[in-house]
């Protein structure tokens, strides 16, 4: 017997079931049944018996032994694939490389200790991918100390991609706990962190004028930002061989030793903003009058006492009101808090001026409101009034701030000098991935000086990969698409996101009905594609085992598709 599919012409083929004879020298065919109803897995499965072939439940014919997380494992690897980055790291295959490969991807997709990343990458198709199924937690130290020899050579390399001459280099500084007492780099300093008096290290991060991290370096935790600006410069112009550029850094390079320095270096200028000490001296010489900001928001200034330079005056309304209503809110807090001081000093349950002024010093510190209020302190008495005038003279003050720079004027036009010192921003946003939101650099462990500087370094090799996953996802993320109208939009007016971007943060879909994601949601949807471990019952054999992946979604493919395509 056998099944004859039969065409109709136009018509659905008619499926017969037929048995061939013969009579004498003819062989002739039967029909014994019209199979043209039936599903054609029905069919298939008919003709699979006709041939002999044993059937039996899918469920019975293999079953699966492991499954593990593949899908955000294969996104790294193809981002990792188009940047070049084990090539990156040494021009050679190495033990060490591919270590530093992997421990690289889970440093993005799962940042744990050393220890625990052992543990976690067997958990995923990560440790079998990357080639690094018998690596242990000492392997992974080894691998980090060849890494740290190695980061002069691989930060050389990433200047050359991304450092162009004459170009833009953004460089800030910051800071994370650290547990332990032991490492000679920790030290107690000012804390970026919110962790006051505990140990530190600092770090700064030099990245091109789109945010790429392109160089990164430790130090002790109460070195102050221009003691570490000069080595930076000096590292742009010696080692990266960069002998033109423009420097931008924040308020913290604003010290007459960092600028005068920096005049020193032929080729290099640089952007930077006054401190508010800074600009109520030039509101008090009439420099900067705050009424010229009632039509129009950006003034140039000059004054003798920053030959040379440019300073632009700029007032934000919004930062305006906002400081405004913060310090009327704490002005309001402290005179509650005040009051009832002076009610228990008027009922004569607190008395003693050195009582009273610490009960008061406590008010007032906790505020940070003291040079707002005068107060009035005896045994037996307490008053205190706010200082209208003072308060008036630092409101007129509120939203204004005053960049500075030795860029002339023929290379760049003054709004062009407020967006690129509002570009660090990209630099305060790596220090939040780095830090908090994905990337986990603190807090650190690490007792060794050499190995605190390594796990800083591989957290910028890590964000580095993450930050062009970033811009290749953007079509799928909350991200505002519309990069370019950052060169033409007003720089002191608060940005404004782009009307396709408030429409996927209104709607939390794109215009298919897809979901938007966050950077972490993305991966996590991505690790719903996994791998299957299956195998034959009853079988030992080399080929009892096969792997069976699942298949991607629409969206899925589409975020592979972006990491293939996108310009990098």
């Amino acid at each position: 017997m056998h099944i004859d599919i039969v065409p109709n012409r136009k018509a659905t083929p008619t499926i017969l079931l037929r048995e061939s004879y013969r009579e004498g020298k003819n062989v002739k065919k039967r029909t014994l049944a019209n199979l043209s109803s039936l599903p054609m897995a029905q069919i298939e499965a008919i003709r699979a018996v006709l041939r002999g072939e044993e059937l039996r439940p899918v469920a019975q014919s293999f079953e699966i032994t492991e499954s593990r997380p593949q899908g955000h494992v294969q996104a790294v690897a193809l981002m990792m694939q188009r940047l070049g980055f084990a090539s990156l790291i040494a021009s050679r295959p190495a033990p060490e490389r591919d270590l530093i490969v992997a421990m690289v991807a889970a440093r993005i997709l799962a940042p744990h200790t050393k220890l625990a990343t052992t543990r976690w990458w067997h958990t995923t198709t990560l440790a079998e991918d990357f080639g690094v199924t018998q690596a242990s937690e000492n392997d992974c130290y080894a691998a980090m100390d060849w890494l740290l020899a190695r980061q002069d050579r691989i930060q050389k390399k990433l200047a050359t991609r991304h450092l162009t001459e004459g170009g833009l280099v953004l460089y800030d500084l910051s800071s994370s706990y650290f547990e332990g007492s032991t490492c000679p780099l920790a030290k107690r300093g000012y804390s970026r962190d919110g962790k006051h008096g505990t140990l530190q290290v600092e770090y700064g991060l030099m990245t091109d004028g789109r945010g790429c991290p392109v160089a990164i370096s430790v130090h002790e935790g109460n070195v102050a930002d221009p003691t570490t600006l000069m080595p930076e410069i000096q590292r742009l112009k010696t080692d990266f061989s960069i002998e033109q550029f423009v420097m931008v850094g924040d308020r913290g390079m604003n010290l007459a030793s960092a600028i005068g320095a920096i005049r020193e270096q032929e080729g290099i200028d640089w952007i930077t903003a006054l401190r508010g000490v800074s600009i109520r001296a030039l509101v008090e010489d009439k420099t900067l009058q705050p009424d010229l900001f009632d039509e129009r928001h950006l003034l140039e200034l000059s004054h003798p006492d920053y030959p040379g330079e440019r300073l632009f005056a700029c007032r934000n309304p919004e930062l305006r009101k906002l400081r405004g209503h913060k310090r009327e809110d704490l002005l309001v807090a402290t005179e509650e808090s005040l009051r009832k001081i002076q009610i228990r000093v008027a009922a004569g349950r607190l008395t003693g001026r050195d009582h009273i002024g610490l009960k008061v010093g406590q008010i007032v510190n906790r505020y940070k409101m003291a040079k707002h209020f005068t107060l009035d302190i005896q045994d037996t008495a307490f008053s205190f009034t706010r200082k209208t005038a003072d308060i008036a003279a630092e409101a007129a003050l509120d939203g204004i701030y005053i960049i500075r720079t030795s860029v002339p004027t023929t290379l760049m036009d003054a709004a062009t000098c407020v967006r690129r010192y509002k570009s660090l921003a990209q630099v305060e946003r790596a220090f939040r991935s780095l830090k908090t939101l994905d990337l986990k650099i603190r807090p650190i462990h690490h007792r060794l000086a050499d190995r605190v500087k390594a796990h800083i370094f591989l957290c910028m090799l890590a964000y580095y990969v993450e930050w062009h996953m970033r811009a290749a996802w953007r079509e799928l993320m909350f991200t505002d698409e519309d990069q370019e109208a950052k060169e033409t939009r007003d720089p002191v007016a608060p940005a404004q996101r782009s009307r396709a971007a408030k429409r996927k943060a209104s709607q939390h879909r794109q215009d298919d009905g897809t979901p938007m994601h966050s950077f972490q949601t993305l991966l996590a949807d991505l690790a719903t594609v996994v791998r299957n471990t299956c195998r034959v019952p009853h079988t030992d054999g080399e080929w009892s085992t096969f792997p069976v992946l699942t298949i991607p979604n629409a969206a899925q493919k589409r975020a592979y598709e972006l990491i293939e395509t996108t310009p990098m």
